[in-house]
């Protein structure tokens, strides 16, 4: 919106008319609330000599009939007796029985001799699996056949199910215990597959089709005479 030229008659006039306007408008609403705003401004009230302590004990009183009654229902409530869903409510010493790793058959107290523990035990159950003890002899030989690098190296190719009872890390969840899937089967496309099938098969084994080789270099081919 562009601005209004001041120095333009026309303008001016608008201007005057306006702000008389406002001013007439103005003494109006004065003259019309004239009582309320001499009122609030003198505060030539009522006296009440009310205190902050009045305005509190008023709340509190206004809610005893609440609390009354809440304290009347609380004490016919506590000599209820408690219903129970089941007759045997579990413990704490209750929580390893029927879930320790033994029980869920994840481990085998004769492999590892940490899981040998009663009910009562609620110590934390071993996250790693007992070391191959041929393993273990191999970070004691001497180098470099053998050693700390030749141990880690081993230890590494050892799937992580074979090291841990749990999977540790969200990076461990794909894969995790597939044998035990029953929906597990064998690949289709690798390579003891392919060979697998090539001799077994009715034919026998045969060469890869001719779209599988690379095609001829331009420029003059051998022709061969049937």
């Amino acid at each position: 919106m562009p601005l209004l030229d001041i120095t333009n008659p026309a303008v001016i006039i608008f201007l005057i008319e306006n702000y008389e306007k406002e001013n007439r408008l103005r003494l109006n609403w004065i003259h019309k609330h004239r009582e309320q705003i001499q009122q609030a401004a003198t505060l030539n009230r009522e006296p009440t000599n009310y205190f902050e302590t009045d305005v509190i004990a008023h709340n509190m009183i206004a809610g005893m009939a609440t609390t009354t009654r809440d304290h009347i229902v609380s004490g016919y409530n506590r000599r209820k007796t408690p219903l129970r869903d089941a007759v045997f409510v579990p413990g704490v010493k209750d929580l390893r029985h029927g879930h320790s790793i033994v029980d869920v058959g994840l481990g085998d107290p004769k492999d590892d001799s940490r899981l040998k523990r009663p009910d009562d035990d609620l110590s934390i159950d071993p996250i790693m699996r007992p070391v191959d003890p041929k393993v273990n002899k191999i970070i004691y030989k001497p180098r470099p056949e053998f050693g700390k690098n030749k141990y880690l190296e081993t230890r590494s190719k050892t799937w992580p199910e074979k090291k841990y009872y749990f999977s540790e890390c969200s990076n461990w969840d794909y894969g995790w215990r597939m044998k035990d899937s029953s929906l597990r089967q064998k690949p289709m496309y690798g390579r003891c597959w392919h060979l697998h099938r090539a001799v077994r098969t009715r034919v026998g084994p045969k060469p890869d089709p001719p779209y599988y080789k690379s095609s001829d270099p331009p420029g003059p081919t051998k022709i061969v005479n049937i």
